[in-house]
């Protein structure tokens, strides 16, 4: 008795280097990146960069770069389209020898006027087969000096179908297919043709892409069974919307991959919510990478569109840069830090940051917000807002103030002592907490909401509060 060993997943990931790479588009990369790595197959990486007048190295660039840092690890590539035209070449010769391909003489011109007289007889624009070899056929005398395009015969009858891991059965007559061309003129391939070429040499078996390719699909499956190629499973995921529900695109003002890695998220944040925005395990909201690798799969992935809302990134990335050890988020921040003006040297002065990071995390959504509190525990003066100032140090807080300066001349600066202080200087002054605690807050550090007040004064040191607290 033989058995065969399964089939290695292999799946990709093929974006255009035409505009820069945003959440739409790399959540297309997440699911089968995803897929391979649960499955422990391979990711492809394909840059299909055949639109040599839209196509850009920036564009590449940030294809990369974001992949980088969402951690979405190829095994392969990236390849890119343009240095493959010589094998595109060799299969079309092969296609054309076997009688799938056939040149077509039809000007554009012809082609325009003949969708004009199709419109206007209320018919579905398409070519007419009128180059199109049959028995018995006499074809038109080839024009002087014209170089034909190349169309693939499209079966005429029967049905061209696929069972879709996302939308289920869907099937095309193939009598709605038109003779499509898969070279231009000047020999270089179309999209459709060099995307099965690649799925075929490149041993894809799960194509897994956006809703948007629905109708190349049955073009595709044609093209595979031509080659001798094994039709790959294809899963066409729902697009994905703006705030206003409209497709995301950068033209409707998406940003790119990368802006959000500059906003200060983190990369387990973004892949758990762009995650969940097309597919689900039960009402699990916040998972870690390795938990969503582990339930991943193509079974359960979403039929409807989802719906960008920014508002719920934020949430998410604040429970996963809650949940980070502190100095593993001091270390993420640092950069942050130091890009708000901050310098290596004050930095490196102490060990504070882990601790800064481990009192003010659970109030901050990314990372910019956390380095935004870290850079008032370095810099030499804060600017609290005017507002503040007028309602919290008042003439009435004067006293007290001072009262509060002297006591931590001398204290030992630990943080059951600066309470100690505090609690003694409100005694002695008849005071309550907050008439202290809040025109502190603002002179030390700009605001009148930060954390516990004795825990941030133990962090910002003594003669950073004294200075401040006498600055005005």
């Amino acid at each position: 008795m033989t058995t065969t060993s399964p089939q290695r997943i292999r799946t990709r990931f093929a974006p255009s280097p035409t505009g820069f790479i945003h959440l739409g588009n790399i959540r297309s990369a997440l699911y089968p990146w995803a897929f391979a790595r649960s499955q422990g197959g391979d990711f492809i990486l394909r840059i299909e960069d055949t639109d040599v007048e839209r196509s850009t190295q920036a564009a590449v660039d940030v294809i990369l770069e974001g992949m980088r840092w969402l951690q979405l690890d190829v095994d392969e590539g990236p390849i890119f389209q343009m240095q493959r035209m010589a094998r595109y070449k060799e299969v079309l010769a092969q296609l054309v020898a076997n009688g799938h391909v056939y040149p077509c003489y039809m000007s554009v011109e012809e082609l325009d006027a003949l969708r004009e007289r199709q419109t206007a007889a209320r018919e579905k624009p398409r070519y007419d087969g009128t180059w199109r070899p049959e028995d018995g056929k006499q074809l038109p005398p080839v024009p002087q000096g014209v170089q034909p395009v190349l169309r693939f015969r499209t079966p005429k009858d029967g049905v061209v179908a696929w069972d879709d891991k996302c939308k289920g059965r869907i099937e095309f007559q193939n009598a709605e297919l038109d003779d499509l061309v898969i070279a231009r003129p000047d020999g270089t391939p179309t999209y459709n043709f060099c995307v099965c070429v690649d799925d075929m040499d490149m041993r894809v078996t799960h194509v897994i892409r956006g809703d948007d390719h629905v109708n190349n699909t049955p073009r595709q499956i044609h093209i595979f069974q031509a080659l001798g190629a094994k039709v790959p499973v294809f899963a066409h995921l729902p697009t994905v919307l703006n705030e206003q529900g409209e497709k995301m695109s950068k033209r409707n003002g998406a940003k790119a991959v990368t802006q959000y890695r500059d906003e200060g998220y983190l990369p387990d944040a973004m892949v758990n919510y762009l995650a969940r925005l097309g597919w689900s395990h039960g009402d699990d909201e916040i998972f870690s990478r390795a938990q969503f690798l582990e339930w991943f799969d193509l079974d359960h992935l979403g039929r409807s569109a989802g719906q960008f809302d920014e508002a719920k990134l934020r949430w998410v990335n604040a429970q996963h840069l809650k949940a980070l050890a502190d100095e593993r988020l001091a270390a993420l921040v640092r950069p942050f830090v130091l890009k708000a003006g901050v310098t290596e040297a004050q930095l490196d002065a102490d060990d504070r940051l882990p601790r800064i990071c481990g009192l003010f995390k659970d109030r901050c959504d990314t990372l910019v917000d956390l380095a935004n509190w870290a850079r008032l525990f370095y810099v030499d003066t804060v600017q609290p807002g005017a507002e503040d100032l007028a309602q919290h140090v008042t003439e009435a807080a004067r006293p007290l103030l001072s009262a509060f300066a002297a006591a931590i001349e001398q204290v030992e600066w630990t943080r059951e002592a600066i309470a100690a202080a505090i609690k003694v200087v409100l005694k002695e002054q008849g005071a309550k907490m907050p008439q202290l605690a809040m025109p502190v807050r603002v002179l030390t550090l700009g605001t009148a909401h930060t954390p516990s007040v004795d825990a941030v004064l133990e962090l910002l040191g003594r003669e950073k509060i004294l200075a401040r607290l006498k600055s005005r």
